[in-house]
C-alpha cells in the first residue's frame, strides 16, 4: 500500500509537536541544587537499551545483544578498555581501498605539493586553472576519504565508545579541513593523534595533537618564532584545550606560552634546515613535525606563576605537564565530557567527582569516563540528551540496517552538510556545539524528517556504490523487528505509538519511527 503524503504530513506534525514538548523538558537533566542524587548507579535491565544507546553511536540489535549477554558492567569495561576488534569484512575492504590507507602521509603530501607547484608554473591561464582545480579536487577526495573511514567505523566497529570518543576529541581539538592543505592532513590527524589516545592519558593525547602538522598549521604555530610571536595556538591551547576560559591564566601567560612554543612547526620537504652549529643537537624531526631551534626563543620564561628555563623543546613538555595537572583542566575536561554524555547542564557534584578522578589518575580518560558512566546522574539522564546531527544520522542508519554494510557513505555526508555539521567542517577552533540549542531549530527538524523518509523508504542511496562500475544491492529497512518489540516499543510515548498505528505502509511506519521524539534523543 502506498503512503498517503497528506496523512504522513499530519502524523509528522503531531510528532514534531511532541518533540517540541519533550525538548522543552530535556534541555537540562541535572539536579538544580547541584547535589549528587542518592539513587543507585546500577543500570536496571529495562534501561540497558538506553544505556547502550548513549555509550555507543546508537543501539542496534548486535550491540544490544552483546551488552545483554555480558551485562552492562562487563560490556562497559570492554568499551573502556577496547581490544583490537575487526570491522565487518565489507566495511574493512572499503577502508583498505582508500588512498589514505595505502599511502603514508609524507608521500601524499609530497605528491600534492608537486602537483600544486607544477600547476603554479603553467603559463596558460586556462590550463593553469584546470590544473589548480584538479589539485583542489585531489585534496577534497582525501578529506572525503577520511570522513568515509570515520563513518564506517562509527557504524560498524565493536569498539563503539572508542569511536565516539574519537569524534569527541576531534571536536575538542578541532581543526578545519578547509584551511591550507589540511584536507590532506586531517585523516592522519584523526588516525594517529586522536584515535590511539581517545581512552588513554589526556597528557599523551594533548602532546600528540601538539606534534601533528594539522594542529600546528591550523593554529598558525609554524609562523611563531623568536622576535615574531604568534599567539594563536598558545591562547587556544589554554582556553579551549586545557584550562578553559575561566582557568585562571593571564594575557602574560598567553605570551609566555607562545614564546615556549616558538620553533614548533611543520616541514613538508625532505630537506632539513641549516641549523646553527651550537644548536644542531636541539633539532627534532618526526614525520612532518619539526622543532627548529633557529626559530626558538631561548630566554627564560614565567608560566602560570612558575619559572621555565629556556632550553628548547623540553620547555614545551614542561608546559604541557603543568597544564594537564592543573585542577582547572580537570574541571574543564570533566565538565565537557559530562555535557556531551550526560546533560547540557551537568550537576556540579558530578563534575567535581569526575575532576577528582582526573587528578588522582593523572588524567586517565577511561577512569574519568567510568566514574561518569556508572553515576546516578548518567542513569537518570538516559533518553533525555538531544542528538546532534552526527548522532542522529549514524544512529538512524545503525538501527535501520544493523550489521548490513552500506556501500556508499555519500548520502550520510550530504545529510551532515545540510544540517551544518560536516566532519572536519567547523571553521572556528571551539568545535561544534554539544548542547540542544545548537541543533533543535525548526529547520533542523524538517531536515531530519526528510532524512528519516529517505532511510525509511529504502531510497537513501546507501547501497548504491559510486564509481566507473557502480554496484547496487537491495536493502529493505526492517525496523518493525523483534528487536524493536523487545526493546524500543516500551520506551515510546502514547502519541508516538498512536502515530505508528496509523501508518499506511511499512515505509511510512519506518519514517514515523525515525522522526519520532524518542529517536531524536539518546
Amino acid at each position: 500500500m502506498q503512503a498517503k503524503p497528506l496523512q504522513l504530513r499530519t502524523l509528522t506534525i503531531a510528532l514534531f509537536a511532541g518533540t517540541a514538548t519533550l525538548l522543552a523538558g530535556c534541555a537540562s537533566t541535572g539536579s538544580g541544587d547541584g547535589t549528587a542524587n542518592n539513587a543507585p548507579a546500577a543500570i536496571a535491565p529495562a534501561q540497558l537499551p538506553a544505556a547502550v544507546n548513549r555509550v555507543s553511536w546508537g543501539v542496534n540489535q548486535g550491540t544490544w545483544q552483546q551488552a545483554q549477554t555480558l551485562g552492562y558492567e562487563a560490556w562497559l569495561e570492554r568499551q573502556l578498555h577496547p581490544a583490537p576488534a575487526p570491522l565487518p569484512a565489507a566495511a574493512q575492504a572499503q577502508i583498505d581501498n582508500l588512498a589514505i590507507s595505502k599511502t603514508p602521509l609524507p608521500f601524499l603530501v609530497a605528491d600534492l605539493e608537486r602537483q600544486r607547484k607544477d600547476a603554479d608554473k603553467i603559463a596558460d591561464d586556462e590550463d593553469k586553472k584546470t590544473a589548480q582545480k584538479a589539485y583542489q579536487q585531489a585534496m577534497n577526495n582525501l578529506a572525503r576519504e577520511a570522513a568515509t573511514r570515520s563513518l564506517l567505523r562509527d557504524l560498524y566497529s565493536p569498539n563503539q565508545l572508542q569511536e565516539q570518543m574519537t569524534w569527541f576529541w576531534m571536536n575538542h581539538f578541532n581543526v578545519h579541513s578547509g584551511k591550507s592543505n589540511l584536507r590532506v592532513l586531517v585523516g592522519d590527524y584523526e588516525e594517529t593523534a586522536i584515535r590511539p589516545h581517545a581512552l588513554g592519558k589526556f597528557r599523551d593525547l594533548l602532546g600528540a595533537t601538539l606534534r601533528h602538522p594539522a594542529m600546528i598549521r591550523y593554529l598558525d604555530n609554524e609562523q611563531n618564532a623568536a622576535n615574531r610571536i604568534n599567539e594563536n595556538y598558545a591562547r587556544e591551547l589554554m582556553e579551549l584545550h586545557t584550562l578553559g576560559v575561566d582557568g585562571g591564566y593571564s594575557q602574560r601567560d598567553v605570551q609566555e606560552l607562545a614564546r615556549i612554543l616558538t620553533g614548533v612547526g611543520v616541514n613538508l620537504t625532505d630537506t632539513a634546515p641549516k641549523v646553527k652549529k651550537e644548536l644542531q643537537s636541539q633539532y627534532v624531526r618526526s614525520g612532518l613535525f619539526e622543532f627548529n631551534p633557529n626559530r626558538h626563543d631561548y630566554g627564560d620564561k614565567q608560566f602560570l606563576g612558575q619559572p621555565v628555563k629556556g632550553r628548547g623543546l623540553a620547555e614545551v613538555d614542561e608546559a604541557l605537564d603543568r597544564l594537564c595537572r592543573s585542577p582547572a583542566t580537570a574541571r574543564f575536561i570533566s565538565r565537557k565530557l559530562a555535557t556531551y554524555f550526560v546533560a547540557d547542564e551537568p550537576t556540579p557534584a558530578l563534575v567535581a567527582r569526575m575532576a577528582a578522578v582526573f587528578q588522582s589518575s593523572d588524567g586517565d580518560i577511561a577512569a574519568v569516563m567510568r566514574s561518569m558512566l556508572t553515576s546516578p546522574e548518567f542513569a537518570q539522564s538516559l533518553g533525555k540528551k538531544f542528538k546532534d546531527p552526527v548522532h542522529y544520522v549514524v544512529s538512524a542508519v545503525r538501527l535501520t540496517y544493523d550489521d548490513k554494510v552500506v556501500l556508499n557513505t555519500a548520502p550520510m555526508l550530504g545529510w551532515l552538510n545540510r544540517m551544518a555539521q560536516p566532519l572536519y567542517g567547523r571553521q572556528t577552533p571551539d568545535g561544534y556545539a554539544l548542547t540542544q540549542p545548537g541543533w533543535a531549530s525548526p529547520g533542523q527538524m524538517t531536515t531530519r524528517f526528510e532524512i528519516a523518509k529517505a532511510i525509511g523508504s529504502g531510497n537513501a542511496g546507501l547501497f548504491k556504490a559510486e564509481g566507473p562500475q557502480p554496484q547496487e544491492r537491495a536493502a529493505f529497512p526492517q525496523l518493525a523487528s523483534a528487536f524493536f518489540y523487545q526493546t524500543l516499543q516500551s520506551t515510546l510515548a502514547p502519541k508516538t505509538r498512536q502515530a505508528l498505528e496509523q501508518a499506511n505502509s511499512p515505509q511510512e511506519w519506518n519514517t514515523l519511527l525515525l522522526s519520532s521524539p524518542e529517536l531524536m534523543h539518546r
